[in-house]
């Protein structure tokens, strides 16, 4: 397959940017002493995530038991799951697929502790829990540094659990003060006797930053570097050229001077702007600006450029936020330095459970 067979609206990723995103994250977690956990949820392939591992990451995180399953499945053998997980039916899947790989998970309340602790009671391995912490992201997470200690010696004192240390994922743009909130509590538990083997954080928007934080955090997990994507280029973390995902479309119309119309709408490009304007960058038309979308229809705005796309003519689309765009797709296509193309299914494509 080459691109030119390829029926659109679809997305490639680019090999060898993908590649220098990786290498990239590494060797930066590598220079500053950090254990590099990468989050899966972006890219979804069993096979981006071997490479990881095979740069030097840990191991992987995931965001559901779902995802996680699929991994393990794959191969993958050391998981964190940042995610609370609640009810019988997830929690004796939990237990099946901690007998299998090195599995850790996180809780922010009693009720999930006491769910962890009664399904793995007994259990010939224990559950590794790490207390969530709301460092300013507004989302799950304990509240304070006292919090978060009473958590951990529930964890601590629960048959089949072992307290493996703190998780946050903080809000972008804030690491330090992320890590005084993780350093506050940290103390405090080891004032308390109790260990804290894992400090782990993440997020791609503040990955050259995490260095900041080293001293505290001994881990680091982000996602979207393995593609970036246009949010990250407005927040300087990368280039145009870094970004390895891009959505193939096609010009369907051109009803204006003014106007043209992808083959790519809400359902390929999502509706996320993260703040900025318009639903994603046209690299071939810098000027346009795609303003508008209904499922299948993109609108594009051509005002401002000197030349206009033509019907039938296939731009590639950076969108906003790469990690919704894997979601929406069964398979995604893997673009060689050759030219040459391998269409593989998004294995852990809808696995929200």
């Amino acid at each position: 397959m080459t691109l030119d067979d390829i029926e659109t609206p679809a997305v490639l990723i680019y090999r060898d940017r993908v590649e220098e995103n990786l290498r990239r994250a590494q060797d930066y977690a590598d220079a500053h002493g950090l254990t590099l956990r990468p989050h899966i949820k972006t890219h979804k392939l069993p096979s981006l995530a071997a490479r990881q591992v095979e740069l030097g990451a840990c191991g992987i995180t995931c965001q559901k038991l779902g995802e996680a399953e699929v991994m393990a499945d794959a191969g993958l053998t050391d998981i964190l799951l940042t995610f609370n997980i609640l009810g019988a039916a997830k929690l004796k899947r939990l237990k099946a697929l901690n007998e299998r790989i090195a599995l850790a998970v996180v809780a922010d309340s009693a009720e999930t502790i006491a769910g962890y602790a009664g399904t793995l009671a007994g259990a010939a391995k224990p559950l590794t829990v790490l207390v969530e912490c709301d460092t300013g992201m507004g989302r799950c997470g304990v509240q304070s540094a006292e919090e978060a200690m009473t958590l951990a010696r529930r964890i601590d004192a629960a048959e089949g659990l072992s307290f493996g240390g703190l998780m946050t994922y903080p809000p972008a743009g804030r690491p330090r003060e992320a890590a005084d909130w993780l350093a506050n509590a940290q103390r405090l538990l080891e004032d308390a006797d109790l260990d804290v083997p894992t400090v782990t954080s993440g997020g791609t928007p503040d990955i050259w930053q995490a260095h900041e934080a080293a001293a505290v955090i001994t881990e680091y997990r982000p996602g979207t570097y393995v593609y970036m994507d246009r949010s990250l280029i407005a927040r300087g973390v990368c280039d145009v050229d870094a970004c390895a995902l891009r959505v193939l479309a096609t010009v369907v119309s051109a009803p204006t001077a003014e106007r043209v119309v992808l083959d790519a709408g809400s359902k390929t490009l999502s509706s996320d702007t993260l703040g900025l304007d318009g639903f994603g960058y046209l690299p071939a038309y810098p000027e346009a600006r795609i303003a508008s979308l209904s499922e299948e229809h993109g609108v594009v705005d051509v005002a401002a450029c000197a030349v206009r796309p033509a019907i039938g003519e296939r731009l590639e689309v950076i969108p906003n936020h790469a990690c919704v765009v894997t979601n929406l797709f069964d398979a995604v296509h893997l673009v060689a330095g050759d030219g040459s193309v391998e269409r593989v299914p998004v294995a852990a494509r809808g696995r929200v459970d």
